[in-house]
């Protein structure tokens, strides 16, 4: 019996050309001319049967939808300091900045060691893009590591929005429940990424945990399903963030994590600068480039 081999094709129906970034389930993303391009997913075989055929044609019309989908975030969301920028909306995928020391997980995986100073930085980022996007009324619904980006000076930006819900701009954001995703399910999720942040052991605020395959409602996860929070810095306020409502919007996880204070608060800058220093020294492999994995599966 032959190997069935699939490759990747470029909307057009071309081979895809290019360094690959990344790829998840709808999308892959490719390296262009210093820039980072996201396409739709679409698979070509070699004489494919006809009931595979149909089945790639089929998959490939939805990852365009959710490309389509995402760039409707993009236009919602504008500019903003905490995303990644897109320079061009209107081709066959979406051109982004290129994030050249690539995701927030692999790079904590490959950096152990970083300042609680930098880290806190990064959190408060983090919360204060989750505000702006609450305020441009879009619940962001797959806030993790992976989808957090760093780019040149290792300043945090969020991506992939693919999963995202765009409101009503006079939605009341803190009623707003689609299909069980919420402002309180984003910071839940950001809470997760704050545990990844300072501990570096992987954690997800799973949605769906034990739900069968096929059409589901999030679910609040149960706090069994979480790691625990004792003994650990900023545990009290990752708990917070695992208690549904107990923190009202985004705005009040910025101020709870504006009020820390840390023996070596002061040296922020410089523990920036010197990260910085590090990047400008170190040029990325085409390895690096690839642990960009923008998209990726939800459980990776």
């Amino acid at each position: 019996m032959s190997q069935l081999i699939l490759y990747l094709l470029h909307p057009d129906g071309t081979p895809l050309q290019g360094p690959i970034l990344g790829f998840g389930r709808t999308g892959v993303v490719v390296q262009r001319e210093g820039h980072a391009v996201k396409f739709p997913m679409r698979h070509g075989a070699a004489e494919p049967s006809p009931a595979l055929a149909e089945r790639l044609e089929i998959n490939a019309d939805m990852a365009c939808e959710s490309i389509e989908h995402e760039k409707e975030v993009y236009r919602r969301l504008g500019s903003h300091g905490g995303i990644v920028s897109c320079f061009d909306l209107s081709g066959a995928g979406i051109e982004m900045a290129l994030m050249t020391h690539g995701n927030l997980r692999d790079y904590l995986t490959q950096n152990t060691i970083v300042s609680k100073a930098m880290r806190l930085t990064w959190l408060q980022d983090m919360a204060r893009t989750l505000v702006y996007t609450h305020n441009r009324r879009v619940i962001v619904a797959d806030i993790a590591t992976r989808n957090f980006l760093l780019d040149n000076q290792l300043s945090v930006k969020l991506s992939d929005f693919t999963e995202s819900s765009i409101l009503p701009l006079t939605a009341d954001m803190q009623t707003v429940d689609d299909s069980g995703y919420s402002i309180f399910t984003d910071i839940g999720q950001l809470g997760a990424v704050m545990y990844e942040v300072v501990t570096g052991k992987a954690c997800k605020f799973d949605l769906f945990k034990d739900q069968p395959p096929g059409p589901a409602t999030a679910t609040w996860p149960g706090r069994e399903d979480l790691p625990s929070t004792e003994n650990i810095w900023l545990g009290h306020i990752i708990e917070t963030c695992w208690k549904r409502g107990a923190l009202q919007n985004a705005r009040e996880l910025v101020a709870a994590l504006d009020s820390v204070t840390l023996t070596d608060l002061g040296l922020v800058a410089q523990c920036r600068f010197a990260l910085q220093a590090l990047a400008c020294l170190a040029t990325p492999t085409l390895h690096e480039l690839s642990s960009w994995s923008l998209l990726t599966n939800a459980d990776h």
